[in-house]
Protein backbone atom coordinates (compact mmCIF):
# COMPACT_ATOMS: atom_id res chain seq x y z
CA UNK A 1 0.00 0.00 0.00
CA UNK A 2 1.33 3.45 -0.80
CA UNK A 3 0.17 7.21 -0.33
CA UNK A 4 1.14 8.52 -3.10
CA UNK A 5 3.63 10.78 -2.24
CA UNK A 6 6.77 10.75 -4.30
CA UNK A 7 10.09 9.76 -2.26
CA UNK A 8 11.99 10.44 -4.86
CA UNK A 9 12.96 10.97 -8.85
CA UNK A 10 15.22 7.52 -9.37
CA UNK A 11 16.85 6.74 -13.62
CA UNK A 12 16.66 3.92 -15.35
CA UNK A 13 19.63 2.43 -15.81
CA UNK A 14 19.17 -0.37 -17.85
CA UNK A 15 16.07 -2.60 -19.49
CA UNK A 16 16.50 -6.26 -20.28
CA UNK A 17 14.00 -9.19 -21.09
CA UNK A 18 13.18 -12.54 -23.02
CA UNK A 19 10.14 -13.05 -24.52
CA UNK A 20 7.56 -10.55 -22.71
CA UNK A 21 9.15 -10.85 -19.36
CA UNK A 22 11.15 -7.94 -18.76
CA UNK A 23 13.71 -6.93 -15.72
CA UNK A 24 14.73 -2.80 -14.28
CA UNK A 25 17.34 -2.17 -12.88
CA UNK A 26 16.80 1.33 -11.39
CA UNK A 27 19.25 4.13 -9.66
CA UNK A 28 17.99 5.85 -6.31
CA UNK A 29 19.48 6.82 -3.23
CA UNK A 30 16.46 7.49 -0.25
CA UNK A 31 14.37 4.18 -1.26
CA UNK A 32 17.05 2.28 -0.61
CA UNK A 33 17.37 2.95 2.64
CA UNK A 34 16.70 0.02 4.74
CA UNK A 35 15.73 -2.17 1.31
CA UNK A 36 15.28 -5.91 1.56
CA UNK A 37 14.73 -8.30 -1.20
CA UNK A 38 11.04 -8.64 -1.13
CA UNK A 39 10.27 -5.20 -0.18
CA UNK A 40 7.94 -3.10 -2.64
CA UNK A 41 8.73 -0.36 -4.14
CA UNK A 42 6.44 1.90 -6.08
CA UNK A 43 7.94 2.57 -9.99
CA UNK A 44 5.70 5.10 -11.60
CA UNK A 45 2.52 3.90 -10.20
CA UNK A 46 3.61 0.52 -10.05
CA UNK A 47 3.76 -1.98 -6.77
CA UNK A 48 7.34 -3.61 -7.68
CA UNK A 49 9.06 -6.53 -6.02
CA UNK A 50 12.67 -5.83 -5.35
CA UNK A 51 14.79 -8.70 -5.85
CA UNK A 52 18.13 -7.59 -5.66
CA UNK A 53 19.85 -4.22 -4.61
CA UNK A 54 23.51 -2.43 -4.15
CA UNK A 55 23.86 0.71 -2.39
CA UNK A 56 22.87 2.70 -5.17
CA UNK A 57 20.96 0.02 -7.58
CA UNK A 58 17.80 -2.04 -7.29
CA UNK A 59 16.38 -5.04 -9.57
CA UNK A 60 12.71 -5.86 -10.01
CA UNK A 61 11.01 -7.98 -12.57
CA UNK A 62 7.67 -7.10 -14.66
CA UNK A 63 5.57 -9.63 -16.19
CA UNK A 64 3.90 -9.84 -19.41
CA UNK A 65 0.53 -8.66 -17.54
CA UNK A 66 2.42 -5.33 -16.50
CA UNK A 67 4.32 -4.51 -19.38
CA UNK A 68 0.77 -4.67 -21.29
CA UNK A 69 -0.96 -2.14 -19.00
CA UNK A 70 1.04 -0.10 -18.48
CA UNK A 71 3.37 2.75 -19.82
CA UNK A 72 6.53 0.44 -18.71
CA UNK A 73 7.17 -0.97 -21.82
CA UNK A 74 7.58 2.31 -23.59
CA UNK A 75 10.59 3.33 -20.60
CA UNK A 76 14.09 3.81 -22.30
CA UNK A 77 17.72 3.71 -20.74
CA UNK A 78 18.05 7.52 -18.67
CA UNK A 79 14.51 7.92 -18.17
CA UNK A 80 13.59 8.97 -14.71
CA UNK A 81 10.75 7.69 -12.69
CA UNK A 82 9.04 8.37 -9.50
CA UNK A 83 9.60 5.95 -6.86
CA UNK A 84 7.89 5.51 -3.47
CA UNK A 85 8.87 3.16 -1.11
CA UNK A 86 5.48 0.52 0.47
CA UNK A 87 3.98 2.87 3.55
CA UNK A 88 4.35 2.16 7.10
CA UNK A 89 2.26 1.84 9.95
CA UNK A 90 2.19 4.75 11.69
CA UNK A 91 3.06 7.14 9.21
CA UNK A 92 1.77 9.98 8.17
CA UNK A 93 -1.04 9.23 5.22
CA UNK A 94 -0.56 12.66 3.64
CA UNK A 95 -2.36 11.28 -0.24
CA UNK A 96 -4.71 8.79 -0.55
CA UNK A 97 -4.93 5.14 -0.59
CA UNK A 98 -3.25 3.80 -3.57
CA UNK A 99 -2.45 0.41 -4.54
CA UNK A 100 0.34 0.67 -6.64
CA UNK A 101 -1.82 -1.34 -9.38
CA UNK A 102 -2.46 0.19 -12.59
CA UNK A 103 -6.16 0.12 -14.03
CA UNK A 104 -4.97 2.14 -17.55
CA UNK A 105 -3.23 4.45 -19.62
CA UNK A 106 -3.51 7.94 -20.23
CA UNK A 107 -2.34 10.63 -22.96
CA UNK A 108 -1.44 13.77 -21.99
CA UNK A 109 -3.92 16.07 -24.18
CA UNK A 110 -2.68 19.58 -23.61
CA UNK A 111 0.04 21.45 -20.45
CA UNK A 112 -0.78 24.93 -19.86
CA UNK A 113 0.69 27.34 -17.14
CA UNK A 114 -1.97 28.04 -15.00
CA UNK A 115 -0.97 30.79 -12.27
CA UNK A 116 2.27 29.53 -9.94
CA UNK A 117 0.60 25.91 -10.98
CA UNK A 118 0.61 23.80 -14.90
CA UNK A 119 -2.52 22.29 -15.80
CA UNK A 120 -2.22 19.08 -17.11
CA UNK A 121 -5.34 17.70 -19.38
CA UNK A 122 -5.10 13.89 -19.64
CA UNK A 123 -7.31 11.53 -21.79
CA UNK A 124 -8.71 8.53 -20.84
CA UNK A 125 -10.77 5.25 -21.18
CA UNK A 126 -14.80 5.75 -20.59
CA UNK A 127 -14.20 2.48 -18.45
CA UNK A 128 -11.86 4.77 -16.23
CA UNK A 129 -13.45 7.84 -16.11
CA UNK A 130 -15.96 6.95 -14.80
CA UNK A 131 -14.43 6.69 -11.51
CA UNK A 132 -13.18 10.30 -11.69
CA UNK A 133 -14.48 12.92 -9.96
CA UNK A 134 -14.36 16.53 -9.83
CA UNK A 135 -12.03 17.60 -5.94
CA UNK A 136 -11.66 13.32 -5.92
CA UNK A 137 -8.05 11.71 -5.91
CA UNK A 138 -6.22 10.00 -8.87
CA UNK A 139 -2.99 8.21 -8.94
CA UNK A 140 -0.94 9.59 -11.47
CA UNK A 141 2.53 7.72 -12.33
CA UNK A 142 2.55 7.47 -8.66
CA UNK A 143 1.56 10.65 -7.46
CA UNK A 144 -1.48 11.16 -5.37
CA UNK A 145 -3.67 14.18 -7.35
CA UNK A 146 -6.60 15.95 -7.13
CA UNK A 147 -9.00 16.08 -9.96
CA UNK A 148 -10.13 19.94 -11.12
CA UNK A 149 -12.41 18.67 -13.74
CA UNK A 150 -14.37 15.38 -15.65
CA UNK A 151 -15.44 15.88 -19.61
CA UNK A 152 -16.63 12.71 -20.96
CA UNK A 153 -13.30 11.97 -22.90
CA UNK A 154 -10.30 13.29 -20.23
CA UNK A 155 -10.20 15.13 -17.28
CA UNK A 156 -7.30 17.46 -15.63
CA UNK A 157 -5.26 18.62 -12.78
CA UNK A 158 -3.49 21.11 -11.19
CA UNK A 159 0.67 20.51 -10.26
CA UNK A 160 1.54 23.10 -7.78
CA UNK A 161 5.51 23.96 -8.02
CA UNK A 162 6.56 21.39 -5.76
CA UNK A 163 4.96 18.78 -7.27
CA UNK A 164 6.45 19.35 -10.44
CA UNK A 165 9.89 19.99 -9.56
CA UNK A 166 10.09 16.75 -7.21
CA UNK A 167 8.98 14.62 -9.52
CA UNK A 168 9.20 13.37 -13.11
CA UNK A 169 5.98 14.81 -14.54
CA UNK A 170 8.29 17.70 -15.28
CA UNK A 171 9.68 15.69 -17.94
CA UNK A 172 5.95 14.89 -19.56
CA UNK A 173 4.85 16.14 -22.62
CA UNK A 174 1.94 16.28 -24.49
CA UNK A 175 1.44 12.78 -26.14
CA UNK A 176 3.29 11.14 -23.29
CA UNK A 177 1.56 8.05 -21.59
CA UNK A 178 1.02 7.53 -17.60
CA UNK A 179 0.14 5.21 -15.71
CA UNK A 180 -3.42 5.90 -13.76
CA UNK A 181 -5.05 4.07 -10.78
CA UNK A 182 -8.45 5.56 -10.22
CA UNK A 183 -9.30 5.77 -6.43
CA UNK A 184 -10.01 2.06 -5.25
CA UNK A 185 -13.21 3.11 -3.11
CA UNK A 186 -15.16 3.71 -6.03
CA UNK A 187 -14.09 0.65 -7.16
CA UNK A 188 -15.19 -1.02 -4.54
CA UNK A 189 -18.42 0.78 -4.04
CA UNK A 190 -19.19 0.03 -7.60
CA UNK A 191 -18.63 -3.85 -7.03
CA UNK A 192 -20.61 -4.25 -3.73
CA UNK A 193 -23.98 -2.02 -5.67
CA UNK A 194 -23.10 -4.68 -8.12
CA UNK A 195 -23.38 -8.09 -6.39
CA UNK A 196 -26.70 -6.51 -4.64
CA UNK A 197 -28.52 -5.67 -7.68
CA UNK A 198 -27.82 -9.42 -8.63
CA UNK A 199 -29.10 -11.25 -5.34
CA UNK A 200 -32.44 -8.49 -4.97
CA UNK A 201 -33.05 -9.05 -8.81
CA UNK A 202 -32.53 -13.24 -8.24
CA UNK A 203 -34.64 -12.69 -5.35
CA UNK A 204 -37.68 -11.14 -7.33
CA UNK A 205 -37.03 -13.83 -9.97
CA UNK A 206 -37.60 -16.73 -7.61
CA UNK A 207 -41.08 -18.33 -7.97
CA UNK A 208 -43.26 -17.69 -4.75
CA UNK A 209 -43.44 -20.07 -2.36
CA UNK A 210 -46.78 -22.99 -2.44
CA UNK A 211 -46.78 -23.45 1.17
CA UNK A 212 -50.22 -22.64 2.62
CA UNK A 213 -52.97 -23.63 4.88
CA UNK A 214 -55.06 -24.94 2.03
CA UNK A 215 -51.65 -27.14 0.92
CA UNK A 216 -50.80 -28.09 4.54
CA UNK A 217 -54.75 -28.98 4.81
CA UNK A 218 -54.71 -31.21 1.55
CA UNK A 219 -51.96 -33.22 2.25
CA UNK A 220 -52.86 -34.49 5.98
CA UNK A 221 -49.91 -31.78 7.78
CA UNK A 222 -53.36 -29.67 9.44
CA UNK A 223 -56.70 -30.00 9.96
Amino acid sequence: MFTGLIEEVGTLEAMTGSGQASRLVIRAARVLEGVKTGDSISVNGICLTVTSYTSRHFTVDVMPETLNKTSLRQLRQGQRVNLERAMRLGDRFGGHIVSGHVDDTGTIVSRQPHANAVLFRIAADSSLLKYVIPRGSICIDGISLTVVDVNENDFSVSIIPHTLAETSLQDRKVGDQVNLEADVIGKYVERLMGVRATYEADVRAEPSSRLSLAFLQDNGFAK
